[in-house]
């Protein structure tokens, strides 16, 4: 079965890695092309993703020399990896070909300069979170204890995302944040969060959280992180498929997708030690849901809630 993965951080790796790294098969790589291909990924998001040790005055050169990679290590040297810029591009996608789709984690690389998001959008960015844990110029982070929601320019940069049909991702957000998120952006998304109730954890969302994004035809991504699908960090694939289950009761079995975490996770779930063990995860919520559902899950509840498909 074909799946589509909101969220990985091969980018931050190959920059990493200075070179050493290659993205076909170094099995450093949990979401390298072989075992995207071996694992049904019809298309793979990649994030952006900046450490917050970097200088701010070198952050958007960083962001930019991961999108380099993007071009020349992930769609330079493989031209079967296509790149979505357009929603519709999903739909072009000839078999044996994957979709590649830029992601932005955290806007810390832009400043306070919302043309340099412009820029982002111009190089194929189409999701956008605004903070990783801590706090930035747009909002605060699950991790940040203040707490605080959207600052005036993180307001501005979910209008920015409204108007050019990008993705406003809650998945780091602090929960002030996130609901202000909520009363403004047209095309909101979690890439990569499972549920508090199930697990309690910063980074999970809370049912009225979970039932708000539904509401509002948004999607969440179920994350492989063990942290954040059992408190103990030891998971196994039934423990992931609880929380997709638990989403279903709130009335989202239309609106739950997948966003592994691939390569930016320290430890893995038991069976989903990488994108290639992903039809394991298929053949077990086959053995409790439809095939349809599990089809919705994997790829197509995403594609019926592309921006290009959402109610206005």
């Amino acid at each position: 079965m074909k799946i589509i993965d909101l969220h990985c951080d091969v980018l931050l790796k190959l920059q990493e890695s200075k070179g050493i790294l290659r993205f076909m098969d170094s099995p450093e790589l949990d979401s390298n092309k072989l075992r995207l291909k071996n694992g049904g990924v019809s298309a793979q998001c990649f994030a952006v993703f900046i450490d917050p040790d970097i200088k701010q005055d070198q952050k958007f050169d960083a962001a930019l020399g991961q999108i380099d990679l993007f071009y020349t290590e992930v769609l330079g040297k493989h031209p079967d990896i296509k790149q979505i810029k357009d929603w519709e591009d999903f739909d072009r996608l000839q078999e044996g070909e994957i979709g590649a789709m830029l992601t932005l984690e955290g806007v810390d690389a832009i400043g306070n300069d919302i043309g340099k998001l412009g820029i982002l959008y111009q190089l194929g960015v189409r999701s956008v979170g605004l903070t990783w844990n801590h706090a930035n110029l747009a909002a605060d982070g699950a991790g940040e204890p203040r707490g605080a929601g959207l600052t005036l320019f993180g307001k501005e940069i979910v209008k920015f995302n409204n108007d050019y049909q990008i993705l406003t991702d809650v998945s780091h957000l602090s929960e002030n944040a996130f609901w202000d998120v909520m009363e403004i952006a047209r095309y909101p998304i979690a890439s990569h969060s499972n549920s508090r109730h199930l697990c309690n954890h910063p980074r999970n969302l809370t049912g009225n959280q979970a039932r708000a994004l539904f509401q509002k035809d948004g999607m969440i991504h179920i994350v492989f992180c063990p942290p954040f699908v059992k408190e103990d960090g030891s998971a196994n694939i039934s423990d992931v498929v609880r929380h997709i289950d638990y989403f279903c009761t709130l009335g989202g079995v239309k609106n739950i997708g997948l966003g592994s975490d691939f390569d930016g996770i320290a430890t893995h779930v038991e069976g989903l030690e990488h994108a290639g063990r992903y039809q394991n995860l298929i053949n077990e919520l086959l053995k409790h849901f439809s095939a349809e559902e599990v089809r919705g899950f994997a790829c197509q509840n995403f594609l019926d809630h592309r921006p290009s498909s959402r109610k206005q």
